[in-house]
């Protein structure tokens, strides 16, 4: 069988681009006419499918506006209000640092007054509780008398306390009369203002020694005797 060369246009073979191109095109013309001739209430039986179209996307080479505004407003405010917020927290600091410093300040002179509240009550305690020193001697035995006397309300100066001791014993507290009448019947004077132990019992006063030889005690007894019966040791110029 003669082979038969296809031809196109001036009587040149066809090339194998030729060839493939016409055969597409009559295979389309095929399908087109198949589809025409289906009766309209027929289905449709689809050959070949024309393969699909992608959508075109635009692209715009405009820059976009207002973008970058809005996100640095944003990250502004954000930076604003971290900032508002640490400040807040710094003033609430401070101001509780301030409260506490006012808080211990206030303590701290509470205390001081108290303490020296205390000392001052302490040292008026110790004041009061400590006996006024008096000199271990005659002078001292009489005014130490003279503030009892006084606080019990005996009258008697210091004059008339001093005459009538250094009459009566020269100052000795020791001092015992073993003559007068008063010892003949036993019951001899003593101490410094020569008291016998009866009056001393009987004009003792409450506060000092229960000894009719303690200076102290001898001169606010018989001062207190002397109150009684002259009206004041400073009306007594001889034995009594």
């Amino acid at each position: 069988m003669p082979k038969h060369i296809l031809t196109h246009g001036h009587g040149r073979a066809l090339t194998r681009h030729h060839k493939i191109a016409a055969a597409g095109v009559a295979a389309l013309g095929a399908a087109a006419i198949g589809f025409s001739a289906v009766p309209s209430n027929a289905s449709t039986t689809t050959t070949a499918e024309a393969p699909a179209q992608t959508a075109k996307v635009a692209y715009s080479t405009q820059q976009i506006q207002g973008v970058k505004a809005d996100v640095n407003s944003q990250l502004a405010g954000a930076s604003v209000k971290v900032e508002q917020i640490a400040a807040k927290k710094q003033a609430a600091a401070e101001a509780a640092a301030k409260k506490k410093a006012a808080a211990e300040a206030k303590a701290a002179k509470a205390r001081q007054a108290a303490e020296s509240a205390s000392r001052s009550t302490e040292r008026a305690e110790v004041k009061k509780a400590a006996p006024k020193k008096y000199g271990d001697n005659l002078d001292g035995w009489i005014r130490e008398a003279m503030s009892i006397m006084k606080k019990n309300g005996i009258p008697g100066s210091y004059e008339g306390i001093h005459r009538n001791i250094m009459r009566e014993s020269s100052g000795n507290p020791k001092a015992i009369n073993l003559w007068d009448i008063n010892a003949q019947k036993g019951i001899p004077s003593k101490g410094l203002l020569q008291v016998i132990p009866p009056t001393f019992e009987a004009y003792h006063v409450k506060g000092t020694p229960k000894n009719i030889y303690d200076p102290v005690a001898n001169i606010v007894a018989a001062c207190n005797y002397a109150a009684d019966k002259y009206g004041t040791m400073d009306n007594v110029d001889s034995a009594y």
